[in-house]
């Protein structure tokens, strides 16, 4: 039988190219987005969820399960970005993000936990990201949001695993999605003390993202993982710099480090 996959933020980027590329691969794939009606073109099933709202949550893992009698793979990548000085980011936008990012997963996977105990298996894969890793300057809320999300899957693997359940992280680099323009911009404040320097990060922020690698490398990453008997607790796909960002973190000194990301972004 094909295993069935539920995809959080299915609709357009990095969760669209993984649910089509799964789809070729013969897994039957439900997809979710908070206005489904904008995606009646997709390839696969495109459900009402939002994160931030436990009923839609249920309601969704419960149509699929209803549907199929059977939920093997949850993708967590539904998520937003945020920029800005900390400072001058609006607490509710910290808050936002971080009902996004970390606590709107976690209902997810509470959500679909029991079928996947009933069933004794079941894959969840949380999409979170290098920055992850790091204190980015003017990205720190995101970089803490996909960070706490990581750390939270090394202690869910361990309260799980008699039940023969499976967790794991994909921290994706920079892609080419619509990520840019969905994210939260605090905005470039003409008094602010941090405009000038903001202003820079935010051009060459853009600019990765638009520069950034084809999503299908995602998608072929999630698979692969998908066909792992174990999988590990951490995946990072992006460009070898990207990846190799997170080896010098771990080998050098902070303040070197520090420095390092300090000239990387011209602060």
């Amino acid at each position: 039988m094909s295993k069935v996959v539920l995809i959080t933020g299915g609709s357009s980027g990095i969760g669209k190219s993984i649910g089509e590329f799964l789809v070729n691969k013969g897994f039957v794939v439900y997809g979710t987005s908070r206005n489904p009606n904008n995606y009646k073109n997709s390839k696969f099933p495109i459900l009402e969820l939002d994160v931030k709202n436990i009923t839609t949550i249920h309601k969704t893992v419960e149509t699929v399960i209803k549907k199929e009698g059977k939920l093997d793979v949850l993708i967590n990548n539904a998520g937003a970005g945020i920029t800005g000085p900390i400072e001058e980011i609006p607490e509710s936008e910290i808050k936002n993000n971080f009902d996004t990012n970390f606590f709107g997963p976690i209902n997810v996977i509470k959500s679909v936990l029991p079928q996947m105990r009933k069933q004794q298996s079941g894959l969840i894969i949380n999409v979170t990201s290098i920055a992850g890793y790091m204190g980015l300057p003017y990205r720190g809320v995101y970089s803490a949001s996909k960070g706490a999300l990581e750390l939270i899957t090394e202690a869910f693997r361990m309260e799980i695993k008699d039940f023969n359940i499976k967790m794991t992280n994909v921290a994706p680099g920079d892609f080419a999605t619509n990520i840019a323009a969905g994210r939260y911009h605090a905005p470039l404040l003409k008094e602010s003390p941090y405009k000038k320097v903001y202003g820079k990060t935010l051009d060459l922020m853009n600019q990765h993202v638009d520069s950034g690698s084809n999503p299908n490398l995602m998608a072929q990453a999630v698979y692969k993982i998908i066909n792992t008997k174990e999988p590990k607790i951490h995946y990072k796909v992006g460009e070898f710099m990207q990846k190799f960002s997170i080896v010098l973190k771990r080998i050098l000194p902070d303040k070197v480090y520090e420095k390092l990301l300090i000239n990387h972004y011209k602060l």
